[in-house]
């Protein structure tokens, strides 16, 4: 089994994905959201961030497409819920550097355990958030975990299709795969 998974990571993303940490069968794979049940290829396909479904074994492809994939916490649990606040803080300062370091222009943490970890908040809404790290800006998405049983495919799909609007519309008529309607 890998250890940590690589980021997935170039300077001046559109957007960084931002996992809570790598599931098992990612981190026994060594490939981002690999998990059966985890949706996140398929969604950012259907929302338009890519043309086709990448699978996980294809996932720095995802750089093609101005999109790069890193998580808060490195060490990889069987679920989120299995790390401690020390975790998270400990893992902040390295993480703001690395935004610092790429300058994305929006970091989307795929749920709000993700960011509210590193922030310290508590009442996080979804979508863009009012505070930008390291300049880049920050948007809350929820989270494409198959365990994630309050979002279906259809409403994960309208979450990520609003993150893929407003990348288009700031980046100057740079824009991605038109999204996919259903």
């Amino acid at each position: 089994m890998t250890d940590e998974i690589p980021d997935i990571i170039a300077a001046g993303l559109k957007v960084l994905f931002c996992g809570i940490n790598p599931g098992m069968t990612a981190a026994a794979t060594g490939h981002h959201f690999a998990g059966r049940s985890n949706r996140f290829w398929r969604v950012i396909h259907l929302a338009g961030f890519t043309p086709e479904e990448l699978q996980p074994q294809e996932d720095h492809a995802i750089l093609r497409y101005g999109c790069g994939v890193t998580s808060v916490v490195k060490r990889p649990t069987a679920r989120a819920d299995q790390l401690s606040p020390e975790e998270f803080i400990a893992a902040a300062a390295e993480f703001e550097r690395k935004i610092a370091r790429h300058a994305p222009h929006f970091v989307a943490f795929l749920g709000k355990a993700a960011y509210s970890g590193l922030s310290g908040q508590r009442d996080i809404a979804w979508g863009l958030q009012p505070t930008r790290m390291e300049g880049a800006l920050i948007w809350v998405l929820p989270n494409p975990s198959g365990r994630n049983r309050a979002f279906g495919l259809d409403r994960l799909v309208e979450a990520y299709r609003q993150l893929c609007l407003a990348v288009v519309a700031t980046s100057n008529g740079d824009d991605f795969v038109k999204p996919v309607t259903r």
